[in-house]
């Protein structure tokens, strides 16, 4: 909605007007293509009159009598090249939004300039609008894409980290976290744990918020916010968690579609990349091999087979591919059916009153085409990525070391040592073993012994995996305070349905033999069980003792002792040092047993395993 305000020269698009659109120009940096990507399409855009979009640093021509809405980071460089611009009257106005809020000494660089190239009439407004973060979903967010490694988990966790390094830090994290709320329109009760990462931010925004809504002249809280309808009239609950509280998640393998392709797959800002493979005919002899070729797919929030399935099993999905691939065939073959009945030549009597009723079909047939394509589309992606998808899990074995693991976590007894998975050559990566023994290493209760310790890191060595992870963990592991009682995953391992016997008719074109058919027992991570304390106000020692700020009270009270005693209707979970979306969606399962309420989750950065074990 704030982009759809900002694109309308920030005046709320209406509704029924017929006209046409006002035709401008869109100039973005990387940071402004990040926030927009993910929410509006070409086509979006283009409804709302924008023909052109460009980066701001590329070659751009004059185009004297179009406005240009500008929607950028207030950078220096980005500063440098719009003065540049107003010089060499690019276009007839200019509209400068900045993502987040700008200096007041860079506004001055942007009025002389303004004046020095006479040019003051054509900047028609400046915006701060306090955008700067990345929605990936309605209920999901994330910080920033570009120059992430500066607020990744291992720049947070670095032991060599100076006090300025750090401030920079959070004041980045912070200023983003303020900007949501902005947008939001509401002012949160903030809760963290102590002694973390966490609570730095807590603290800053306590104070960024009460510093704001101090100033009530220019305060960003009052009057007619966007958000202003979105909340009911309780505040919402913001819990920061700290990263390091649970370790084992981000390094599980997983079983719903959605956190397996982020798994696998190259899967990003909501665009997946596949490479698609070659054909199989053979290629001549000394002929050079064939290029594969590579695709994207957007898997949006418009693309209903993933808004209903993103969070399901992997079997799952692929069973309701199929079923949407049958009946598009059926409805396909209805209207193939149709054409060869109207091909009907001679004057035949039965033919001409078969006629009149099929033309009435053939004309609804005829309207549905456009829906009918969009179906194919959709079930060709799901196809190609489900596929793709599982041919790691083949290839891999991915539902034995998912089904491993959860016991693992659950403290289920073990059907197989871990020394014979980590050894099994057919079964995994070096990467998925690495993962598989940290997940054990991180929830056993007690350290292995030194003597085992040394056979598995043989076993992992052999296996050709990288060790350097594992002194990090053991430092963390040594480090923590949870090291006395290890966070609890619940107690249901997954149970298999048997293998995948249903799916297996010939016809599918998703060969699942030997895959196992797991089926999710709903269990709260530790993400969602702090949420669930804080959220219903239950008394727990694991969260007890977690910091309350209201930054509405005028005088900030440090307690842990909340004022209200009501549960919260809203909340949002913000993991300082990174997410992933098999947390995403344990809180989603969570909420929907819960009737009313909503949570919204964000984090610093989202990485898979493979990006997390690296930073490690």
């Amino acid at each position: 909605v704030a982009l759809k305000r900002m694109l309308n020269f920030n005046v709320p698009p209406v509704k029924n007007s017929t006209g046409e659109p006002v035709w401008k120009v869109l100039i973005y940096d990387r940071f402004g293509q990040d926030i927009i990507s993910p929410l509006l399409s070409v086509k979006e855009l283009r409804d709302m009159g924008i023909t052109l979009h460009l980066l701001l640093h590329s070659d751009r021509d004059a185009i004297p009598d179009v406005p240009a809405v500008y929607f950028v980071m207030p950078t220096e460089e980005n500063i440098d090249r719009m003065c540049q611009d107003l010089r060499n009257q690019l276009y007839e106005s200019y509209y400068l939004n900045f993502i987040s809020a700008i200096s007041r000494s860079k506004l001055e660089d942007i009025a002389n300039a303004a004046i020095g190239a006479n040019a003051v009439t054509q900047v028609a407004k400046v915006f701060d609008q306090y955008l700067n973060f990345i929605t990936l979903e309605d209920d999901m967010f994330v910080l920033c894409n570009q120059n992430k490694e500066l607020v990744s988990y291992r720049a947070i966790n670095r032991p060599d980290i100076t006090d300025t390094e750090m401030e920079t830090i959070m004041d980045t994290i912070v200023d983003s976290l303020f900007c949501f709320f902005v947008t939001l329109g509401a002012i949160p009760i903030i809760r963290c744990s102590r002694g973390t990462a966490a609570e730095m931010v807590a603290v800053k925004l306590d104070k960024k918020l009460r510093e704001n809504l101090r100033d009530a002249r220019n305060s960003l809280f009052t009057g007619d916010t966007l958000g202003a309808g979105q909340f009911s009239f309780q505040r919402p609950l913001l819990v920061l968690v700290d990263r390091n509280i649970d370790l084992a998640t981000p390094l599980h393998h997983t079983w719903t579609y959605q956190a397996l392709v982020h798994d696998v797959l190259d899967f990003h800002l909501n665009r997946v990349n596949l490479e698609e493979s070659a054909g199989t005919e053979s290629t001549p002899a000394g002929a050079r091999p064939k290029k594969k070729n590579k695709k994207s797919y957007d898997l949006t929030t418009s693309d209903k087979f993933w808004q209903k399935h993103k969070g399901s099993p992997f079997p799952e999905v692929a069973e309701s591919v199929q079923q949407e691939l049958e009946s598009y065939r059926a409805q396909e073959d209805e209207v193939k059916r149709l054409k060869s009945i109207m091909g009907i030549e001679g004057e035949d009597e039965g033919a001409i009153s078969m006629l009149s009723d099929n033309t009435a079909k053939l004309t609804s047939a005829v309207s549905s085409l456009p829906e009918l394509l969009e179906k194919k589309r959709l079930i060709d992606l799901h196809t190609n990525v489900a596929t793709a998808v599982l041919e790691h899990i083949k290839s891999r074995k991915l539902d034995v070391y998912f089904e491993y693991e959860e016991k693992i976590m659950s403290k289920s007894t073990l059907d197989k040592s871990l020394l014979d998975m980590i050894s099994d050559p057919d079964a995994g990566t070096p990467e998925d073993k690495m993962r598989l023994f940290l997940i054990y290493y991180i929830s056993s209760a007690q350290a292995p012994s030194e003597i085992d310790l040394e056979q598995y890191k043989k076993a992992l060595t052999d296996a050709g995996c990288n060790l350097a992870p594992l002194s990090y963990i053991k430092q963390w592991k040594a480090f923590t305070k949870m090291a006395s009682a290890p966070t609890s995953y619940g107690n249901a391992a997954p149970k298999p349905l048997g293998l995948f016997s249903r799916v297996m008719y010939t016809g599918s074109q998703f060969v699942m033999e030997g895959v196992k058919n797991l089926v999710l027992k709903q269990q709260n991570l530790p993400v969602t069980r702090i949420l669930d304390n804080l959220m219903e106000m239950k008394s727990n020692p694991e969260t007890d003792d977690y910091r309350y700020f209201d930054p509405k009270m005028l005088r900030g009270s440090d307690s842990s002792v909340p004022r209200n005693k009501n549960p919260f209707q809203e909340a949002i979970v913000f993991v300082v040092g990174g997410g992933n979306y098999i947390e995403y969606q344990n809180l989603i399962d969570y909420i929907k047993g819960k009737q009313g309420k909503h949570v919204l989750y964000g984090c610093s950065e989202l990485f898979n395993a493979a990006q997390f074990i690296k930073q490690v």
